[in-house]
């Protein structure tokens, strides 16, 4: 499946803002469950200074220093994105979970694909004896790992409620746990603390999800949203499974992802640095929009010589 994505962040200021840094991760990952095909970043006002660069867990950044008075920030990205998941593996399947965890901590492998990086607590998901509690309950002695992992994922989405007004970005998941309400970020932060709390590899995931409107209602332009997930380290052999406990199910076709870290810190879409008084107001319009893949398969296989449109 091909998606255009289109990312725009405006940042309202009520006194100018006269410098301006920001780190922004706007150009999805490429991996083999998706290609990237087109990416274009546009911030206005412009730059006087942009850097592209590799963060330490694969992700795209860019880099931009604004230093002219200016009262309102604009940042969109626009891309176009290839899906090709493979199917779901079967959750009973899989390694058992003490296997796994034996394995991760034997791992020579110190990249950003490897296990190493996502076992132990940081700051937004921390070592929380209640959370670990938690999970345990969903891991039996010599149970599948996946089929384990997709039980927890399941209870969250049971026991929790989503409501946006409970949590902010800055919650840590020890307190969305104990409320048991919040959103997508704080549902994949409960997950891998308890993951990472068994000695478990788990990595917080950032993207986009395709949704469809209600029957008999047009899609709103800007309606999506950005979205958050798990990915869990299910061995060697089965490698990294994305699941989402927001919506209870495992990552197929439908998720887009951005950036992959060790939880929200690492990947956020937009953060850095402003020198400025007064508040400032933010606004946040997504678009998912599927396209047909025919044109761009042709193109690969040689079939057609132009296709008219393309992206970024």
């Amino acid at each position: 499946m091909i998606y255009a994505l289109r990312h725009r962040t405006t940042y309202s200021y009520e006194e100018p803002v006269t410098f301006a840094r920001c780190v922004l991760r706007l150009a999805p990952r490429d991996a083999a469950t998706q290609t990237v095909l087109a990416n274009a970043i546009a911030v206005t006002p412009r730059p006087s200074q942009t850097r592209d660069g590799t963060g330490p867990f694969g992700e795209k950044t860019r880099t931009v220093v604004i230093d002219r008075p200016h009262t309102t920030l604009v940042i969109e990205a626009n891309s176009r994105v290839d899906v090709h998941a493979p199917p779901s593996p079967d959750p009973a399947g899989s390694a058992a979970w003490e296997t796994v965890r034996a394995q991760s901590y034997e791992t020579r492998d110190l990249g950003p694909e490897g296990p190493a990086s996502y076992l132990y607590p940081t700051r937004r998901t921390p070592d929380a004896p209640p959370i670990t509690a938690y999970a345990r309950q969903s891991f039996a002695a010599g149970r599948p790992i996946l089929e384990a992992a997709a039980e927890l994922m399941g209870r969250i989405h049971a026991d929790f409620t989503y409501d946006p007004e409970a949590t902010t970005v800055s919650t840590p998941a020890v307190e969305a746990f104990e409320a048991r309400h919040g959103v997508c970020q704080d549902f994949a932060h409960v997950m891998i603390s308890g993951l990472r709390g068994l000695g478990l590899p788990a990595a917080y995931v950032s993207g986009y999800l395709r949704t469809l409107p209600p029957p008999g209602k047009p899609r709103l332009a800007g309606a999506d949203a950005t979205h958050a997930w798990v990915q869990v380290w299910c061995g060697p052999a089965a490698g990294w499974i994305g699941l989402d406990p927001t919506n209870a199910i495992l990552v197929e076709n439908d998720h887009i992802v951005l950036a992959v870290g060790r939880d929200y810190s690492d990947v956020a879409p937009i953060d850095g640095i402003i020198l400025a008084p007064g508040v400032q107001t933010l606004k946040v319009e997504v678009d998912v929009i599927p396209e047909d893949p025919a044109p761009a398969r042709l193109r690969q296989a040689g079939l057609v010589g132009f296709v008219g449109g393309g992206g970024g």
